[in-house]
């Protein structure tokens, strides 16, 4: 069999198992309450033909490693990426396989499954990406690409926000998809909240920057009965990060000043041989919810629920040294043009007041090169109407810098 059939067979059976799942788990989860418990081990059961799948799931490993190689080699950019994405739905032991060959965007510089979003980016050569805003929605889309005159009908959405006003401020609810910015739903995946002058900013993850993450004012845990609590109360919320504007009092001509104070980053990940924290999956996956469900299904849920996930306070780098921190880099003021200026290499084309560059804010005794210090970690500015421009590079992901862009939307009257 030719490695073209191989990989046009793969997409087939991507497209008939994925109609044929959701049908099924969707009736798995409504008759699970009902009927015994012999019922609940088959709903992460692939719905397909049983002679199909077992030929693709007994492929030797050697000839499965070979396959799953050539299609990651030969689909690198997006939208022929998907086709990575649908070894690993194949089978579980397609999936374990796709996961040793796709790298992190650190090592590949490439974003293939969801959990590459919360992953550093590549060190040498920023990740290309711009914005879409939707005034009318008060909705903001994250878009892989280098504008979207080559977006076209390809385009490959990363996430989305939607801003929700409150009495003290604004919540950007930040989601995987759309069409869905409920914090119940497994599509969130973190949030934004201001401070109600718009210059205080906190970004919220739903699940810890690494595995041994703490927060600095742990608690005992509780476990609560699920009547007790509301059922759209998210999985957790670890501030990550704080972001600042300074107050313009004297009302002074030039662009806003920003800080951004990375908890979960330590600043040695930027010194010579440092990293930053790589996370490795998503917690509390629809596969694992689904089969908690089945498990329980005859009794009431129990929701365990620890001070330290509903809490506020920053997660701590104990052991990992001070925080990174990151500020604007300081532009330049053109005589000829009479406004500011910063050197976007051609990716910002409209002036505005929102357009900024970060660079890393370091102390000489944190023995930091000066090349590292130079170096733009996250770009963002404006290319049209409601169209901007976001870069960026280790050691932030693409959820943490589409965050901080998104503060530089929120209006702040006392910084401008």
């Amino acid at each position: 069999m030719s490695f073209k059939s191989i990989v046009r067979e793969l997409r087939e059976m991507r497209d008939g198992i994925g109609s044929m799942s959701r049908r099924g788990t969707e009736g798995k989860l409504v008759q699970s309450r009902a009927r015994s418990q012999n019922a609940g081990g088959n709903v992460f059961r692939f719905h397909g033909s049983s002679g199909q799948q077992s030929r693709w799931a007994n492929l030797p490993p050697e000839l499965l490693l070979d396959v799953i190689r050539r299609v990651e080699a030969s689909e690198a950019l997006w939208p022929a990426r998907r086709h990575v994405v649908a070894c690993a739905s194949v089978c579980r032991s397609w999936r374990e396989i796709t996961k040793e060959i796709v790298k992190t965007p650190e090592e590949c510089g490439r974003l293939t499954f969801p959990i590459s979003l919360k992953q550093p980016g590549p060190r040498d050569l920023p990740i290309q990406c711009f914005i879409r805003r939707e005034r009318a929605t008060s909705t903001y889309r994250l878009y892989l690409g280098l504008n979207p005159a080559l977006l076209g009908e390809n385009g490959k959405l990363l996430l989305a926000a939607r801003k929700i006003r409150r009495a003290t401020g604004a919540d950007f609810v930040i989601s995987l998809v759309a069409d869905d910015f409920s914090r119940a739903s497994n599509t969130y995946i973190g949030k934004l909240r201001s401070n109600f002058l718009g210059t205080k900013f906190t970004i919220f993850d739903n699940q810890p920057p690494y595995d041994s993450a703490i927060t600095s004012n742990r608690r005992s845990s509780r476990r609560i009965h699920s009547k007790q609590v509301s059922p759209r109360v998210p999985a957790g919320n670890y501030n990550i990060a704080s972001i600042s504007y300074e107050f313009n009092v004297l009302r002074s001509r030039g662009p806003r000043r920003m800080q951004c104070t990375m908890h979960s980053i330590p600043v040695s990940a930027i010194q010579e041989g440092g990293t930053a924290p790589t996370l490795t999956g998503f917690p509390n996956s629809l596969e694992e919810q689904l089969s908690t469900l089945s498990i329980s299904k005859n009794k009431e849920p129990i929701v365990d629920f620890s001070s330290s996930s509903l809490s506020e306070p920053p997660i701590s780098v104990l052991g990992l040294g001070e925080p990174l921190v990151l500020k604007n880099k300081s532009p330049r003021w053109h005589e000829q043009l009479q406004c500011w200026c910063l050197n976007f290499r051609g990716r910002v084309t409209v002036a505005s007041v929102k357009n900024f560059q970060l660079v890393a804010a370091v102390e000489p005794s944190h023995q930091v090169s000066l090349a590292e210090q130079e170096k733009v970690i996250l770009q963002f500015g404006k290319i049209g109407k409601d169209i901007f421009t976001m870069d960026y590079r280790y050691p932030l992901s693409a959820f943490q810098a589409f965050a901080i862009c998104l503060s530089s939307f929120d209006t702040k009257p006392a910084c401008e």
